[in-house]
């Protein structure tokens, strides 16, 4: 079970966006639809009765979630997910070129899609959504890499902490380190910071960077949900990634490089079947699993 999956917020559009990215990747497929309940929302959620409220599907044999809500978040470049060709595949560029040309109908390429130093064939396409994606043939270093792989970009208010913060979720997290590269001593500010890093935090990659002069950083546009093995778990991870009290609700936090995270049972999904479930989870912050009736 992948323990990690990656929320995104959108903007009354989850339904429609997990459609589309299941038909544009390979091995695409919903995997499960929770609803708002029909009755007894709060006044906020009231024009969301009986709607899709999470939408999970599989890409490329990796989860991701949309979360169905209002305009209140919105995705950006601060988190992107690698998408990796195998260069061994005869058929990478053709698959790429075909998969950038779905994602930029009605996208922004934030870096043209090219040769770079790094990759032969590479580019960043901000889609319709608003949600990035970074294609390229090959992994980092020409190192084998799973197709799909967040990454985390910090800038802003968080620029300079890419690698404090690897430290900490290896940490965490129990995972490992895998390349780094960092800004050359000519890079000004940047010296010394990371260039890009990946690793892992259990037996799920992720990347991050250092970037500086940028206007964005972390929002609860994408968060990163993880599924624990009870309530000492769950307490555990919360004590160390809750850094902001006013963001805790219903299980989310953020910690303190701004990223934010919900933090659940690996039951939920039977939990929220449970007499007065929704209203139970909406009047917490950390999540008590025997609060649920």
């Amino acid at each position: 079970m992948q323990r990690i999956v990656p929320n995104i917020w959108f903007d009354h559009t989850a339904e429609e966006a997990a459609q589309f990215y299941t038909s544009v990747f390979p091995d695409g497929r919903i995997v499960e639809v929770q609803h708002y309940p029909s009755e007894g929302l709060p006044d906020f959620q009231a024009g969301m009765a009986g709607q899709p409220v999470t939408v999970e599907f599989e890409i490329g044999g990796y989860r991701m979630m949309g979360i169905n809500a209002g305009a209140e978040f919105a995705p950006n470049p601060s988190v992107s997910f690698f998408v990796h060709f195998d260069p061994a595949d005869a058929d990478a560029r053709a698959r790429l070129d075909e998969l950038w040309a779905r994602l930029s109908e009605g996208g922004t390429a934030l870096m043209p899609l090219q040769s770079y130093d790094f990759s032969p064939h590479y580019g960043w396409i901000q889609d319709r959504y608003g949600v990035s994606w970074q294609l390229m043939v090959g992994g980092p270093g020409g190192e084998p890499r799973p197709f799909i792989v967040p990454s985390l970009m910090f800038g802003y208010t968080a620029q300079g902490k890419a690698k404090e913060a690897i430290g900490f979720y290896t940490w965490l997290f129990a995972g490992d380190l895998g390349t780094v590269s960092l800004y050359p001593d000519g890079a000004g500010s940047s010296a010394g910071q990371v260039m890009y890093a990946d690793f892992r935090l259990g037996e799920e990659w992720f990347a991050a960077m250092d970037a500086a002069d940028q206007t964005f950083t972390f929002t609860p546009g994408v968060s990163l949900l993880v599924w624990c093995d009870g309530q000492k778990e769950l307490d555990r991870y919360w004590e160390q990634l809750s850094a902001v009290p006013e963001a805790e609700q219903c299980g989310w936090c953020v910690d303190r490089f701004g990223l934010s995270w919900q933090l659940v049972p690996d039951n939920l999904n039977e939990l929220m079947t449970r007499p007065n479930a929704y209203a139970t989870l909406m009047a917490q912050k950390k999540i008590e699993i025997s609060a649920f009736g």
